[in-house]
């Protein structure tokens, strides 16, 4: 009996019915609004790889939001981030998305307040200041700033401490052998997608959908022709425990090496991975909300995310070689992966769509489901965290 109740502890699947996230909290500009000031600007936010901004005086602008983010590197290669706002006031400092600046100066194209690449208030064309007006007391709203193995991240809370690294979803791989910070991007890849930034990652989340959305995907992973992502998916996965099909165990179908459109390898090889990771075909390290990577045996993929309204949200993929890919390698590799994103845009619009429904109050998780609830959860503790303390009637009292 203990040896049943231990099986049974290990099938990964929810043993109840349980609610979805309400409608509203995909298409009200109030629940996006909180989603907002709650999770994208308290989070760490994946924005672009270091060597984007590689020179110096090199920047660019992302948008979070409704929050313009300047990320540039300075003259002495330090990365920083501002708001893209004048402490004059409040004019954009940069309009275009990327560039290199002429100066070692940020100067205001409105009325030519002048920045310091280190944010600080260096000149005001004014003839006369006013009095006790002190530079000191205006420099650039500064945005915290981290690089993790080569990938620059942003946190719009001021008060962050936390490690990005820490922020990484608990059930990650470890991409330690994969060499992130030296690979060459091969291909980019930008879509707007119309529907809710939550809605892209419930999709990415489940695999339900892959036998009828992902045809050749669910050629090449079998396990996710059943509608399932990992062996414990299987309400009787103990049948098959001892069976490393590719059905059952998750890997790659036989002959396959990693994701494209023969499964076959095109060019150079990590030497570095283990030989789990290479049997096992794909490593994904996941970083709410922003983004996800996924390690195979010759390339890297990043998935990133950034809300652009309550049913607009910016997808944008890069795949990263060891070395300049052939056109082969390009044709055969991100081809497949292109299919596969486009797949997912497509039924997560269609799924957007239907939500406005005036019926449609909330829905209803399947078993397999279960990294759906546990997003549903992560994205109702954080709206908890956000919500202000109120005092207690003793403490009114005082």
């Amino acid at each position: 009996m203990q040896h049943d109740i231990a099986e049974s502890d290990l099938y990964s699947g929810l043993r109840r019915a349980e609610a979805t996230l309400p409608a509203s909290a995909y298409l009200d500009a109030g629940a996006y609004r909180r989603d907002l000031e709650a999770i994208w600007y308290r989070r760490w936010v994946h924005v672009c790889r270091e060597a984007e901004i590689a020179e110096p005086l090199a920047y660019r602008v992302f948008t979070i939001g409704d929050q313009e983010i300047l990320v540039l590197r300075d003259e002495t290669g330090t990365l920083r981030a501002f708001h893209n706002t004048c402490r004059h006031r409040g004019s954009q400092l940069c309009a275009a998305e990327s560039g290199r600046l002429k100066a070692r100066l940020l100067t205001c194209p409105y009325h030519a307040w002048s920045y310091s690449l280190r944010g600080d208030l260096v000149r005001v064309p004014s003839k006369v200041l006013p009095e006790g007006f002190d530079k000191a007391d205006f420099p650039l709203h500064a945005v915290s700033l981290s690089v993790w193995r080569g990938l620059v991240f942003v946190n719009l809370d001021p008060g962050a401490t936390d490690n990005v690294q820490d922020t990484f979803d608990r059930d990650s791989a470890d991409l330690t052998n994969w060499p992130l910070e030296d690979l060459v991007s091969g291909h980019v890849f930008r879509k707007v997608m119309n529907c809710n930034w939550k809605i892209f990652w419930e999709n990415f989340n489940e695999c339900l959908h892959c036998p009828g959305v992902h045809k050749h995907l669910s050629q090449l992973v079998p396990i996710y022709g059943r509608g399932m992502m990992a062996r414990h998916d299987d309400p009787d996965w103990a049948r098959h425990a001892d069976n490393d099909a590719p059905e059952f165990s998750g890997r790659l179908r036989a002959g396959a090496e990693t994701w494209s459109a023969d499964g076959h390898a095109h060019g150079p090889q990590f030497a570095g991975l283990t030989d789990a990771e290479r049997a096992v075909g794909q490593s994904y390290a996941m970083n709410l909300p922003s983004m996800f990577i996924v390690g195979h045996v010759d390339y890297v993929r990043i998935v990133r995310l950034l809300p652009l309204g309550p049913e607009k949200t910016e997808l944008t993929a890069e795949w990263l070689f060891p070395e300049t890919p052939s056109a082969d390698a390009l044709d055969n590799i991100v081809s497949f992966g292109t299919q596969v994103l486009e797949e997912d845009a497509g039924v997560c619009e269609i799924n957007q769509k239907g939500l406005h429904s005036r019926r449609f109050e909330a829905g209803v998780l399947m078993p397999e489901e279960y990294d759906l609830y546990r997003f549903h959860e992560w994205v109702r503790a954080r709206h908890r965290a956000a919500e202000p303390v109120t005092s207690t009637s003793a403490d009114s009292a005082k």
